[in-house]
């Protein structure tokens, strides 16, 4: 009993806050830390007033802080160590000072920097504040510099990828992260360095599409542009390794592995322009692997084991790296080596017959890559022995084919000479003329097996492209096609038989007078074609055939007014140009130019016309529905239809069957949409001014000027920054400085003018672009051209490229007539030619004090001219002669400024200043003004004052 009242009375002692702080207070300076937290967090329960409870709680903190209470609890450390004394005062500076340093004790110095920097802002002589200060920040930027060092940032995504344990997001995280890292030359050499080739290749084992795909876009970065280390990866992974990863069935990883082989030949045949230094020695002659590769690739055409997707992105390579580039380069082996090695593989790929077993696999693409390639081997042959070789081995390839007994053999033949029609036509042609050919094509139309009708009908499509065989087939054919067309219940037949005689029916092209059928017969073709392009329920590549036959009927005017007038016609073959086959680009792309008329037209003299019809010489006629008037309707139609949706993503196909001549037509379909200026914000808006960037870049010569037209014609009246936003802008410059070429014709140099007169007021960067293209001397030679729409456009381009220094250069220098002539451009009785340059010759003599003198020098007929600006009916052009007799009075050449106040030009100056304000002409009155000010600093004139 007497025990408890003992202890009862020890907790009401003890009950009081401020003894049991105080009690605290002597166990911590006797070094008892556990008892003096006792007392402390006792005295926190019992404590009410928030002052004395945030002294107990600091001294709490420093009990934690001298226990290291954090290093066995680092999650309760910040709320024990963060005392309330910081709720109840925000300046207790101790309490702030003692959570910083629990906080920097956890190592979480940026929560432990704030902090102290409040305490240093309370108390700012504080040594211990500032000294800690200093401190933090040294080692938050020395541990922010080693977190984002490329040494830590790998290391830390090969800690994750080798943990076995680590979440699978995080891993895929990190891959990509390799992936980014090695598009940096330090990051692809700390990988390389640090042993990271068997970690992707640990990688790629693993068979997930994420880690596949990070590990060979990690090696393609790694690749780029450094020769010794491509060398030492392709050593280290293996080719075969490389070209089975592309032979899977995953359209993604065939083409990430065919971008890293292309990193790899562009590293090794040159593309690495980099000095090695030392390890120039240990980079060896890659001929050996380059060799190795293309060999590899030919084997994966014919290979049973390649996926379709493989196939398509092996010929790509063969197309991209195999024919020269330039053909100014004498070295075509590789073209030669192929042909030796290879061409009969590529014959095979394009004799395959999907409806038939035992067949390479093959993409709705695959044939079609494999003609383009057959193509471009063609056209990069020098000589007629090269040829001959070229064609024996095709013709003994085909005939080998060849067998009475065996169907499925000549179906092959005859399906690889279709390749050879879409490729090569000439070799094609001639072997079709090869007795036999086109009787056995003829034949198999006859068979019952559908497979080899489709292929025979196929074949007579292809053959029928020059005059004399369609006319060969007119005679032989027609009626076997058209038996075809009524008896085949095979709907991949009928269209194929309707498709060939669409292309009978269109043999004479858009003469009016050359119809090959009966009046009537091709809009009845093309109805039949419209109405399987609608059928949603049929198969894309069979639909595909109906824009083939289209491609051809629109030829016929009739034709193609019907086709635009058909919106869910027209619209179907959008969206179909909108699919992953991409062999329907090139019958898309004629569709397309025959509706608008944007072929190549011959210009017909009158004369000739008569002479022609006097020697009874056929003259081909033009059709009354392809008259101008009934072209701008179809394009209205086409616009409004969603066409340049259309052509935005046929131009984004990263595809070898987006070829020259397809975009060639794609450059004409847009020149012809951009005609109207009043069609052109529809076309930016919908990408078309972003899609002709890359038309006016990569193509055939043609394509390339057409495309940059239709760029001009954007560029002229639209706001360049909406067309063409972000860095895209920048990319317009240089194909607008192609046209600036004597061989472009009128039209083409005013469009470019006006549009870099354009873009050359937008900023500085473009208007350095711009001299950087070598377009200033071009800009020079049209001021002096006699068109005077030209020679006003140039002058105004000038105007607004006056601003930079390398422009105030070429005026300035002696021996030439720039700066006369502009001085003389400005008496021109052409308003807008005398505006610009006024302008430019304001703004010369602004930025160059020594033009004020030259432009006295150049002419006597100066003091006039000016004269004649300054009294100007136009505020615009008064105002720019003003501008330039302030630039002379602010010269520095008293004598000058002398001349020119005794003149008349003084008179004039006081006429126009002492003019009552008036907002339309105000900066003209304010301009008067300032001059007659600066006049009388110069102590030129008096200034006007009034007897007292």
């Amino acid at each position: 009993m007497c025990c408890l009242l003992f202890e009862y009375q020890s907790f009401i002692e003890m009950a009081d806050p401020i003894q049991l702080k105080d009690e605290g207070n002597k166990h911590f300076q006797a070094g008892e830390v556990d008892k003096a937290i006792e007392c402390y967090t006792k005295a926190t329960k019992l404590c009410k007033d928030k002052k004395v409870l945030a002294v107990i709680y600091r001294n709490r903190s420093a009990c934690f802080l001298k226990k290291w209470y954090f290093h066995f609890n680092p999650d309760t450390c910040i709320i024990l160590c963060s005392p309330s004394a910081i709720d109840v005062d925000a300046a207790d500076v101790k309490a702030l000072f003692r959570r910083c340093q629990a906080l920097e004790k956890l190592d979480k110095l940026d929560m432990a920097f704030k902090d102290v920097q409040r305490c240093s802002t309370i108390e700012p002589k504080n040594k211990t504040f500032l000294e800690t200060l200093r401190r933090l920040g040294a080692e938050i930027q020395a541990k922010l510099k080693t977190t984002f060092s490329t040494d830590s940032r790998v290391q830390n995504m090969f800690d994750i990828l080798l943990d076995e344990e680590m979440d699978k997001d995080k891993k895929e995280k990190a891959a990509n992260n390799l992936v980014v890292l090695a598009r940096e030359d330090a990051g692809a050499e700390r990988i390389f360095q640090n042993n990271g080739v068997p970690l992707l290749l640990d990688m790629l084992e693993t068979g997930k599409v994420e880690m596949v795909l990070a590990a060979i876009r990690t090696f393609a970065g790694m690749c780029t542009g450094h020769k010794a280390r491509t060398m030492a990866i392709i050593h280290l992974v293996g080719i075969d390794k490389l070209c089975s990863i592309m032979a899977v069935d995953n359209e993604d990883i065939a083409l990430a592995t065919s971008d890293l082989f292309q990193c790899i030949n562009d590293s090794l045949t040159g593309g690495d322009q980099r000095i090695y230094g030392k390890e120039e020695a240990l980079v060896l002659d890659a001929s050996k692997d380059l060799k190795s590769i293309l060999m590899a690739l030919l084997e994966m055409v014919a290979s049973k084991k390649v996926s379709g997707h493989g196939r398509d992105q092996a010929l790509n390579l063969l197309c991209r790296n195999v024919p020269r580039k330039d053909k100014k380069d004498h070295d075509h082996s590789k073209s030669l080596f192929t042909i030796d090695h290879g061409l009969k593989k590529i014959l095979k790929v394009c004799g395959q017959i999907p409806d038939l077993p035992d067949q390479l696999p093959m993409t709705e693409n695959t044939q079609l890559i494999a003609s383009v390639l057959l193509d471009k081997l063609w056209d990069d042959l020098r000589c007629d022995p090269e040829r001959d070789h070229y064609r024996e081995v095709c013709d003994e390839y085909i005939k080998g084919k060849f067998d009475p007994n065996d169907m499925d053999r000549n179906i092959h033949a005859i399906n690889a000479l279709s390749g050879l029609l879409q490729g090569p036509f000439e070799v094609g042609n001639q072997l079709v003329g090869r007795q036999g050919i086109m009787e056995m094509m003829v034949a198999l139309c006859g068979s019952e097996r559908e497979v080899d009708q489709m292929v025979a009908v196929e074949a007579l499509i292809h053959s029928s492209t020059k005059m004399s065989r369609a006319s060969f087939i007119i005679t032989n054919g027609v009626s076997l096609l058209k038996d075809i067309y009524k008896k085949t219940k095979n709907e991949k037949i009928k269209i194929r038989a309707l498709v060939g005689l669409c292309k009978l029916g269109s043999a004479g092209g858009d003469d009016y007078s050359m119809r090959q059928f009966a009046e009537g017969s091709t809009e009845k073709l093309a109805k039949q074609c419209r109405k399987w392009l609608c059928n949603s329920a049929m198969d894309t590549k069979t639909r595909k055939w109906a824009i083939e036959g289209l491609a051809y009927l629109t030829q016929d005017a009739d034709v193609k007014d019907d086709f635009v007038e058909d919106e869910p016609a027209m619209k179907a073959m959008f969206e179909l140009a909108k699919s992953k086959d991409k062999t329907i680009l090139y019958a898309v792309a004629c569709t397309l130019v025959n509706c608008t008329n944007s072929y190549e037209k011959k210009d017909i003299m009158p004369e000739l016309v008569q002479l022609a019809k006097f020697s009874k010489q056929h003259v081909p006629e033009q059709h009354p529905k392809d008259k101008k008037d009934f072209i701008q309707k179809r394009v209205k139609r086409m616009l409004k239809g969603g066409v340049i949706s259309a052509l935005t993503v046929m131009v984004k196909a990263d595809n070898l069957l987006l070829t020259d001549q397809t975009k060639e037509m794609l450059a004409r379909v847009f020149l012809a949409l951009a005609d109207d200026a009043k069609d052109r914000g529809m076309i930016c808006a919908h990408g078309g001014g972003k899609a002709l960037i890359p038309l006016a870049l990569e193509g055939s010569a043609i394509g390339k000027i057409r495309a940059s037209h239709a760029l001009a014609k954007i560029a002229a009246v639209s706001n360049p920054e909406i067309a063409f936003p972000g860095e895209r802008i920048y990319e317009v410059v240089r194909p607008l400085v192609s046209l600036l070429h004597p061989e472009r014709d009128g039209v083409q140099n005013y469009e470019a003018l006006l549009s870099l007169t354009n873009l050359a007021g937008l900023n500085d960067k473009l208007r350095v672009k711009i001299l950087k293209e070598k377009a200033l001397p071009e800009i020079e030679q049209y001021m002096f051209e006699d068109h005077d729409h030209i020679r006003q456009a140039a002058t105004e381009c000038m105007c607004n490229l006056v601003t930079c220094k390398e422009v105030q250069d070429r005026y300035l220098e002696d021996g030439n007539d720039r700066l006369k002539l502009l001085v003389l451009m400005c008496a021109e009785d052409d308003e807008k030619l005398q505006r610009a340059a006024a302008g430019a010759l304001a703004m010369l003599t602004a930025a160059q004090k020594k033009l004020c003198t030259k432009m006295t020098l150049v002419t006597l007929q100066w003091m006039e001219i000016l004269q004649r600006l300054i009294l100007h009916d136009q505020p615009q052009i008064q105002h720019r002669g003003l501008v330039i007799v302030y630039n002379i009075l602010n010269s520095d050449d008293n004598e000058l400024a002398k001349k020119l106040i005794e003149s008349e030009i003084l008179e004039i100056l006081t006429v126009i200043g002492k003019a009552m304000d008036n907002p339309k002409r105000q900066l003209v009155i304010d301009v008067a003004r300032t001059c007659l000010v600066k006049a009388m600093d110069l102590g030129l004139i008096k200034p006007f004052t009034t007897p007292s």
